[in-house]
Parts: structure tokens; C-alpha cells; sequence
């Protein structure tokens, strides 16, 4: 199925989720976004190709999502996202913004790039306009030369990494606020106020928190080379084991990244339901004084350290228990001993059986968050309510209570990536999915007549451009115009990226949050810090009349109860990185409340061009 636009004629998926791929087709679409190099062409003589490739089935299909697509990527240092990957290519040679251009092309500019007619509507999207015969043949981009080439490690190429000076780092613990034990990553280009008191990998991995033996990485992103610099040099030949779904030419690929390290081992996670990935991020870490696990939202390359607003949960160190203490030990009143033990096992991986063993022997008891993981399967009975939103839901049921007004009680959800929402609203995201968002305490009554707001998070252009990255960030942000021309009513939802209060409005998100607030945006009733993005394959969907829920992805995240504080809410954080470790507040990272978009703000798509207006290092965006 195709459709035309103001882009051009794309290819329209046919999958139900897409989460930071290219959406496979019945008839491919073959797209390198990139920052091209003028070569002396009028600016917008650059138009994006497409490439009509036989048709394939579910399986292939599925296997072109996970890690093979028509791009050049000989030597690929990071292998995972599709949309990173293909916004990474050639990009050492940007193009740079014509201020000086000609009226027929600034108005040609404005034809191609002035939007798409975003939906007034919730409920429905425009219909297409109908193409004429003519128009109805695919151009065929001709073939390119295939040539060896070494990804450059940032979209801006080699030079762009600056080292951070000594003082960017910790040197203690008194900055850590331990009460949550939630952190922002560290940020290059920021205020050091700013950087006080949130993490950078080398930190995470440093003789500050242990004197590491072993570790286990889950991932969904890899660059090797980089992964072990992060390990101080005494702990660089610990053993690794690498968790990823990667399958055929991309594991091979992450494979051959490690051969120069023989204390790196391989587990691959089934995937076995088309579209899914293994987007899990967590560490484990073994040390000499006891265990530790990191739950996150970075990836394992340095783009994801450098200029993007992440965050993380860190456990406790946990204590080995006495010997000879019965299985049920160690466990916490939010059951996460048990429920980290029931996600590893979902694995069926042999690789993770002494992790399994050795979390068994450990302390978890003074954990405080809740595990809310999704693993890949159709499920019925009680398992139905053991991953992804149905998850959520149950706990959120059994472990809060609801709240005078709650109606008022809007819902946030932030995230750095959109799947297939269907057609309208009712098909997922007003329905099952907001009735777990919405949920507080067991329902005694039918749900009010006014629900909840919805508050969608999610970067426009502007703030793309105005990035510290600028707009190579947007590769990290992959919403295509193939899944955001079939949802136009989601739109009206979107609310731009603003984060003053944490002095990260100019770091791009890769976090993802949800969150219930009240109506003075003072209180939360619960938190979420999660892999998940905005996608049925990350939180799964109903099936068969509601009696199956159907999960395609590996997805981690933790949840923040007020009960398991002892409190009846959570208090806002107004100033997060005040240097008090002892703030009962909640750090929430971006900007309450959250500032909707204008008239002229538009979501940002990542394979369209964007050239009227140069970014912060005076490029454009033109996708090939």
C-alpha cells in the first residue's frame, strides 16, 4: 500500500509496530537519511530514493528489523537501531545551510518541507490524495558502488568527541541522592551544576561502586572498542558477557568487534515473533563486596554518553547472604529478587545460569522500586499480567490507591521513539493502554465519563535543530513518515521537549518516563523509568477478545510506588541538582508541566529533509 504526500510517494508498512526501524514492506523502502554533501546542487535537487525490492515474507521481513538493511556499513563499529545506523552514513561531510538561495527554490523548499497537513482531528486522518497513473511507477535510484568504509563514532564525524576534562567525573559519593537512586547521565557541553550528582558509564563502572569480577551487559546498541575503554584499566579483563538479539551479517558483525577481547562471551536472546527486539538495557555487576544491577536507557556507544539526556536506576550493593539461607531469602516487599530471577529466566539461555545462581545468593532485600519487564510470547491466564502494560496495571492496581479527583490526574509519557498506533485512538493507546496508565487502586466502579489527559512528550523539529547535536540527534529519535502519515490524530497529543530544570533542554531525550501528575504538576502518583517506547511491540497488545497478550520485544524498566517510601505521593524535585543528597523530591528530568506544541511545531520525522533553517553546527538534513 502507498500514499502520496508532500514528500513524495512512500511505501506504507503494514506491520503493526515499528519501534527504531525502517518499517519493512511488502514493497521495501530502501532509505539512507544522512547529512549529505551539496556537491554544488541547488539545495533541494536531493530527494529521497526509493527502492522497489520483491516482495518477502514475515520472517525475512522480520529479519531486515533486526539488523540487515540496504546501507553501506562495512567495519560497523555499533550495531542495533536501523535508524541510528542509517543516520550515522556518510555524514563526515555535511551539508551547510544556504542562506543566499533563489526564490523559485526557497519556494520549492517550502513546498517540500512545509509539512503535512497534521490532523485537527483526534479520530481521523486525511485521506490521501489519489495518485494519477503516471505517477504510480517507482523511481529506481540507481545502484551504488558498493565501497569499505569505517562508520565514523558520531554522526559529525571523528573530530566531533571532545575528552571531558578530569573534573567532569566523581571523585566520591556525597553528591549521590540515595533515596531514589534514580540519576541522569552526565552531559558534554553543559553547566558542571548541572552534571553534579548524575553519572557518566566510566563512573558506573569505576572502583567507586565495587571491585568488579564479572559482568553480564544487555543491550540493544554495541560498540566493543568502547564498551571496554569504559572499564577502568583493572577491570578491563574481567569477564563480559554481551546479552543482544542481533541474528546472521549483524551478529556476525558484533562478533567480529570482539575478537581482540577473549574475556567476552555471546548470548543471543530468542526473538521469535516478527518486528521484536532486544531492547533491554541493564547491567550486572559481581564484585568482590557483593552485587549490583543497573537498569538504563543507554546504549553501548559513545552517542548515547555524550549529548542525550538518559537515565538509570542503581541498585544497593546487595550483600552475599549466610550461608545455607533457604531460597526465599533476600527478597524485597516490592518481589524484585523474584521477579529479576523470572526474567532472566525468560531467557532459556544456559549462558545465564551461574548469574541466576549468583543472584540467588545475594541480598535484594533493600530494594524499593518495582520490575516491570516485557519478554516476547503470547500469553494467557495468569502469565497475561506478568509482562509489559498488563504488568504495570497489576501493580499498579494492588500497590496504590486512588485519589479524590483523580480524573484530573493527567498521565505523561516521554520516549525518543513511536510505533504503530492503528488507525484511531480506540485501537490501543485510548484504550488498553490508557486504561493501565489511568489505573490507581482496585476499580470499585466503571471508569469516570472525563478520563485523564494524556500528555505525550516526544521532540519537535525546533527542538531537534536547535540541539546541542543538532540535527544528527534526530537519528537517535527514528518516528518515520511511513508510521507517522498513518496516525495524524496522534499528533494533537505531542508536547515538546523542554528540560531548564535540569539544564538539559538542549540534550535530546533517549530516556523514556511515564508518569501520573496532579493537576498543579507538584505530585506524582507514580514513576517510570523504562526501555519501553511508545509501541505495541514494547508493551504488548491484546488478542482474541482480550484473553492473550501478544509481546514482540525485551524491554526493562523500574516503577517508583509512593508506598514503597512510605509516602502518599511524590513530591516534585524544583531544583534537581541542588547538591542535597538528602531531598525527599523526585527528580523528575524535563520541564513541568510540559509545554504543548505550537502552531508551527511539527513532530520530528526522521527521513524527510529539513534544510530551511541550518542547525546548531550549520548543517541540514537531507535524507538520501
Amino acid at each position: 500500500m502507498s500514499q502520496e504526500s508532500l514528500h513524495g510517494r512512500w511505501s506504507i508498512s503494514d506491520s503493526e509496530d515499528e519501534d527504531n526501524v525502517i518499517p519493512p514492506t511488502p514493497q521495501k523502502t530502501s532509505i539512507t537519511p544522512s547529512i549529505k554533501p551539496d556537491l554544488g546542487s541547488k539545495p533541494n535537487n536531493t530527494t529521497t530514493s526509493l527502492k522497489q525490492e520483491p516482495k518477502q515474507s514475515p520472517n525475512k521481513q522480520a529479519e531486515e528489523v533486526e539488523g540487515t538493511l540496504n546501507v553501506k556499513e562495512a567495519s560497523a563499529p555499533s550495531i542495533g537501531s536501523e535508524a541510528r545506523k542509517a543516520a550515522h552514513v556518510n555524514q563526515t561531510n555535511p551539508a551547510k545551510y544556504e542562506s543566499n538561495v533563489s526564490p523559485a527554490v526557497k519556494r520549492k523548499r517550502e513546498t517540500d518541507e512545509g509539512g503535512w497537513n497534521l490532523s485537527d482531528s483526534d479520530d481521523e486522518a486525511p485521506t490521501p490524495p489519489v495518485a494519477k497513473d503516471e505517477d504510480k511507477k517507482l523511481i529506481l535510484s540507481p545502484k551504488r558502488k558498493k565501497t569499505e568504509d569505517t562508520r565514523p563514532p558520531s554522526p559529525h564525524g571523528t573530530g566531533y568527541y571532545k575528552d571531558e576534562p578530569a573534573d567532569f567525573f566523581e571523585t566520591n559519593l556525597l553528591s549521590m541522592n540515595d533515596m531514589y537512586r534514580f540519576y541522569l547521565n552526565k552531559v558534554s557541553g553543559i553547566q558542571k551544576k548541572f552534571n553534579t550528582g548524575a553519572l557518566h558509564i566510566k563512573e558506573i563502572l569505576s572502583p567507586m561502586f565495587g571491585t568488579l569480577k564479572e559482568s553480564v551487559q544487555f543491550n540493544y546498541c554495541f560498540d566493543i572498542p568502547w564498551m571496554v575503554e569504559q572499564y577502568p584499566p583493572e577491570f578491563r579483563d574481567k569477564p563480559v558477557i554481551i546479552v543482544h538479539g542481533d541474528k546472521r551479517e549483524a551478529k556476525a558483525r558484533l562478533i567480529a568487534q570482539a575478537k581482540p577481547y577473549p574475556h567476552i562471551r555471546f548470548c543471543q536472546a530468542k526473538l521469535d515473533i516478527a518486528f521484536g527486539t532486544h531492547h533491554t538495557k541493564m547491567m550486572l555487576l559481581w564484585y568482590e563486596e557483593g552485587f549490583r544491577v543497573i537498569i538504563l536507557t543507554s546504549n553501548l556507544i559513545r552517542a548515547d554518553w555524550y549529548q542525550k539526556t538518559q537515565g538509570l536506576w542503581m541498585s544497593p550493593l546487595y550483600p552475599r547472604l549466610p550461608e545455607g539461607s533457604p531460597g526465599t531469602a533476600g527478597e524485597s516487599p516490592t518481589n524484585f529478587k523474584r521477579d529479576l530471577l523470572e526474567y532472566l529466566e525468560a531467557y532459556r539461555a544456559p549462558e545465564l545460569a551461574d548469574w541466576i545462581e549468583r543472584i540467588k545468593q545475594h541480598d535484594l532485600s533493600e530494594t524499593r522500586v518495582y520490575l516491570i519487564g516485557s519478554t516476547p510470547g503470547r500469553y494467557q491466564g495468569p502469565a497475561k499480567e506478568k509482562w509489559g502494560h498488563l504488568r504495570l496495571r497489576k501493580l499498579l492496581s494492588e500497590h496504590t490507591r486512588p485519589i479524590p479527583n483523580e480524573e484530573r490526574w493527567a498521565v505523561i509519557g516521554q520516549f525518543s521513539s513511536i510505533g504503530s498506533m492503528g488507525l484511531d485512538k480506540t485501537k490501543w493507546l485510548a484504550a488498553e493502554f490508557q486504561h493501565t496508565l489511568t489505573t490507581l487502586g482496585r476499580a470499585e466502579k466503571s471508569l469516570p465519563s472525563s478520563q485523564p489527559q494524556m500528555l505525550l512528550i516526544y521532540p519537535s523539529v525546533e527542538n531537534v535543530r536547535t540541539s546541542l547535536e543538532g540535527f544528527p540527534a534526530g537519528g537517535s529519535l527514528p518516528y518515520s513518515i511511513q508510521t507517522a502519515q498513518k496516525q495524524l490524530w496522534l499528533h494533537s497529543y505531542f508536547h515538546g521537549w523542554h528540560a531548564e530544570v535540569t539544564g538539559r533542554s538542549n540534550a535530546m531525550p533517549h530516556i523514556k518516563t511515564y508518569m501520573r501528575v496532579s493537576p498543579d504538576f507538584t505530585q506524582l502518583a507514580w514513576f517510570l523509568v523504562t526501555s519501553a517506547n511508545l509501541s505495541k511491540a514494547a508493551w504488548g497488545a491484546l488478542e482474541k477478545n482480550n484473553t492473550q497478550m501478544m509481546v514482540r520485544s525485551y524491554e526493562l524498566g523500574v516503577l517508583y510506588l509512593p508506598s514503597a517510601f512510605n509516602m502518599s505521593t511524590f513530591p516534585v524535585e524544583k531544583n534537581v541538582f541542588r547538591g542535597s543528597a538528602s531531598s525527599k523530591g523526585f527528580p523528575v528530568p524535563f520541564d513541568l508541566p510540559p509545554h504543548r506544541y505550537s502552531a508551527k511545531d511539527q513532530p520530528w520525522i526522521w527521513n524527510i529533509p529539513y534544510s530551511q533553517a541550518p542547525d546548531t553546527h550549520g548543517n541540514v538534513w537531507m535524507p538520501s
